[in-house]
């Protein structure tokens, strides 16, 4: 997918979800969301191994406030909220989550918050993307946008 094709996409907080990667890749992605003035934020999962190290993987990987308390309700309170990272929108890239699909429930239970986050972005008018970098079940393809 084309860098104008994203950014036009990008812009719509009413698509937001989760979603496979394009087959483009991080970088039409990364520059579609710098043409946006978005912050693209990547968390890399590959060496995650439970739900303990992904929270705490998240947590450093996105700078979180100190106050973080590694877990799914703190995770999504920090997500829904960064108030230290103020943005028109923001782009979450999730790489290396192979593992973490293979476990079924970490998995579901991180995309319950991360579908939850965008709904409070969502409310605000305020665009909040997720992708992963992998083929799984159960995520979205990105629509067609003209």
């Amino acid at each position: 997918m084309k860098t104008e094709t994203l950014r036009k996409l990008l812009a719509k907080p009413e698509l937001c979800a989760i979603y496979h990667l394009p087959s483009s890749g991080v970088g039409p992605v990364q520059d579609a969301a710098d043409s946006l003035d978005y912050p693209c934020l990547h968390v890399n999962l590959r060496d995650a191994a439970g739900m303990p190290t992904i929270l705490s993987v998240f947590g450093e990987a996105l700078d979180f406030p100190e106050w973080y308390g590694a877990n799914l309700d703190a995770l999504k309170d920090c997500l829904a909220d960064l108030s230290w990272r103020e943005a028109p929108g923001y782009v979450l890239i999730i790489t290396g989550a192979d593992a973490l699909h293979a476990t079924g429930g970490p998995f579901r239970q991180l995309n319950e918050v991360l579908a939850t986050v965008i709904e409070e972005w969502r409310a605000q008018g305020i665009p909040f993307w997720v992708f992963y970098d992998l083929r799984a079940d159960g995520l979205a393809t990105l629509p067609t946008v003209t």
